[in-house]
């Protein structure tokens, strides 16, 4: 069946933490490896440290024997250092890499567009986050910056096509579901208001083929060999 169109040629196929099924996750390793495999985008979760560096990690705390202290109370040298910053990662990868940022800590937002300025990556970095008038906010503030409505069908409560609506009006580049959430009549709907729509969680073949299908302008998932020959089209292998 021939696959609806996307507002993005070719989708982007973000590798969710890095390669997180072939290496450690949010690892330099992991993010270089997603590369090499193939995946032409990288995705991770922002978070600000006391002495103001952005670094990458997923749930923002440092775990010592039964203490959990968040990594907004440490500083940089504190932290393990498997964990990279953002500076670090664009070394390593450059600037032209689509960079999705699930930016959980909204006081890490002013240090990530600084990195990615001095970067020169600013262009290729998509700021996502839960609050749809936050990204509103960080898109007028940063018109050279994505920002991405990231958040679920069942918490829209005003409608799908209100949401459309007022995320186009205020600058907002688009909006990340869940791939159970997607289907054709809802990619279509938010292509019509100029918005991109993302997909995530597209762990197997089933999942990437079925989005991708709708139309979806790019996805991310933890399997960056699948990920890449569900957005080549080729068989898909046994899962």
């Amino acid at each position: 069946m021939a696959r609806l169109p996307s507002l993005l040629d070719p989708p982007i196929g973000f590798a969710h933490r890095g390669a997180r099924a072939h290496a450690p996750e949010n690892t330099l390793e992991a993010f270089t490896l997603a590369l090499r495999l193939g995946a032409t985008g990288l995705e991770s979760d922002a978070w600000r440290t006391a002495d103001g560096e952005i670094v990458l990690d997923h749930d923002g705390v440092v775990r010592s024997r039964l203490r959990r202290r968040p990594i907004a109370d440490l500083r940089r040298a504190s932290l393990p250092s498997h964990v990279p910053t953002l500076a670090e990662l664009y070394e390593a990868v450059g600037p032209g890499v689509p960079l999705s940022l699930d930016v959980k800590d909204p006081a890490a937002a002013d240090g990530i567009v600084e990195v990615a300025r001095a970067a020169g990556a600013e262009g290729a970095l998509w700021l996502c986050t839960p609050d749809w008038e936050r990204a509103a906010d960080w898109k007028q503030r940063w018109p050279d910056v994505k920002t991405i409505d990231s958040t679920r069908l069942r918490k829209i409560k005003e409608g799908t096509e209100r949401r459309g609506a007022r995320l186009a009006d205020a600058g907002v580049d688009g909006i990340n579901l869940h791939w159970t959430d997607w289907n054709g009549g809802l990619t279509t709907l938010f292509h019509r208001f100029g918005l991109v729509a993302f997909g995530w969680d597209c762990q197997h073949r089933r999942h990437l083929d079925a989005v991708l299908g709708m139309g979806i302008d790019a996805v991310y998932s933890d399997h960056v060999d699948r990920m890449v020959d569900g957005l080549a089209g080729r068989p898909g292998a046994p899962e």
